[in-house]
């Protein structure tokens, strides 16, 4: 017994140490996954400054809204090409995920608790002539402890309240086959 241990721990240390751990097939997100339309009813925007070289919006969302649905129709409706955006507040779930690079698929992060939203940050730029919204997220527990990471969905309870910047020269996405994903091209 006082062999096995040690010997254990050896094959467990170097079997995990510096690999990523399998997920299993139904973890695995698609860069490309279609957003889920009209999941934001309760949505409500105010122009809050209108400027020759920017708009900046309030956008505030209300129990049961889902924040990236609500976001990309926002921005299919207003024809933005070329924003960015903060927002905090909390949610009673959420979907994030980390980006397998050599799988070319984001792993998912189910987040299934009433948690706060202590840091929402994004972009948005067409592809295709379609906008693009693209979010990240830092949550928070009711302990402190933090969970983080790209965002597939948000269900608010009972507020996210976000700004958007919206300028006026449009920047676009192109494919990227080395991680599958659509980058913003700056030289568009």
């Amino acid at each position: 017994m006082k062999l096995l241990l040690p010997l254990l721990l050896l094959v467990f240390a170097t079997t995990t140490i510096g690999q990523t751990p399998a997920a299993p097939e139904d973890d695995l997100i698609s860069p490309s996954r279609p957003v889920p339309k009209g999941k934001a009813p309760n949505m409500q925007a105010k122009l809050v400054k209108d400027a020759p070289d920017e708009q900046v919006y309030s956008i505030v969302f209300y129990k049961g809204d889902e924040v990236l649905s609500g976001l990309t129709d926002f921005a299919i409706a207003h024809k933005i090409s070329d924003a960015h955006f903060t927002a905090i507040g909390a949610v009673s779930s959420a979907t994030l995920a980390w980006l397998n690079l050599p799988k070319k698929m984001y792993h998912r992060i189910p987040v299934t608790q009433q948690v706060e939203v202590v840091s929402l940050i994004g972009d948005i730029a067409t592809y295709n002539g379609v906008p693009v919204v693209h979010m990240h997220t830092v949550l928070c527990r009711s302990d402190g402890s933090t969970i983080g990471g790209h965002v597939f969905e948000l269900n608010t309870d009972p507020t996210v309240e976000l700004f958007m910047t919206v300028n006026t020269t449009g920047l676009k996405k192109k494919a990227d086959d080395a991680s599958g994903m659509k980058l913003i091209d700056p030289t568009q």
